[in-house]
């Protein structure tokens, strides 16, 4: 059974929330420059309808789900989230705010990556970043893999070394000798997807 999907027009023959695609349809089909999207619960998009559609623009129907979860992520933190082009493929990886969604960093696209090593890279980045501008934020990730790797300070990858994909397993050995070298305090934590949506970070692809 499909869930629930709210739907916004903020621009269209008449505009609001409409709890069924046909209903939203008949308001935008055909209809010049309409602005529209679905939302994963009424009270996200009660809030949407509030704002102004470039705001959600190319952002996953569940994305700030967790403004209106009983239990909320801890705040302030960072999110981390890959993206890969096949697998392997090139992958790249960012993190955000998990608040205000403001980008702190962005690297990539590498060439003959894997969404998992984009995942572990992307952590062990946060963490640097943390400790240089001195912040005890946690940082979230929704990857179970990328988290067994930190612990293990080691990318378990089956991927195969090639001429390709050099940049990448140079990450990799820097990634793993940075752990090793170093000691951090901040809490890296699973982001709950079912409860919370997608990540913040997450780069609105699938």
């Amino acid at each position: 059974m499909s869930k629930a999907k709210y739907y916004v027009v903020w621009k269209g023959r008449r505009t609001g929330i409409f709890s069924t695609w046909d209903a939203c349809s008949a308001q935008v089909t055909g209809y010049p420059d309409a602005e529209y999207k679905s939302f994963a619960s009424f009270d996200a998009a009660q809030a949407a309808f509030a704002g102004v559609y470039e705001d959600h623009r190319g952002k996953p129907a569940s994305a700030n789900q967790w403004l209106f979860a009983p239990e909320k992520p801890v705040l302030p933190s960072l999110c981390v989230d890959a993206a890969c082009s096949g697998s392997p493929g090139p992958v790249e990886y960012r993190g955000v705010e998990t608040e205000s969604g403001r980008q702190i960093f962005r690297k990539g696209p590498y060439q003959g990556g894997t969404n998992n090593i984009g995942e572990f890279l992307a952590i062990v980045h946060a963490l640097k970043w943390l400790r240089e501008n001195g912040k005890d934020w946690p940082v979230y990730t929704d990857s179970g893999t990328a988290l067994a790797w930190l612990r293990n300070k080691k990318a378990k990858t089956n991927l195969s070394r090639s001429s390709g994909n050099a940049i990448i397993f140079e990450k990799i050995l820097q990634t793993e000798s940075w752990l090793k070298d170093n000691s951090y305090s901040n809490r890296v934590l699973k982001w709950d997807t079912r409860a919370w949506g997608e990540i913040p970070a997450d780069f609105g692809r699938k």
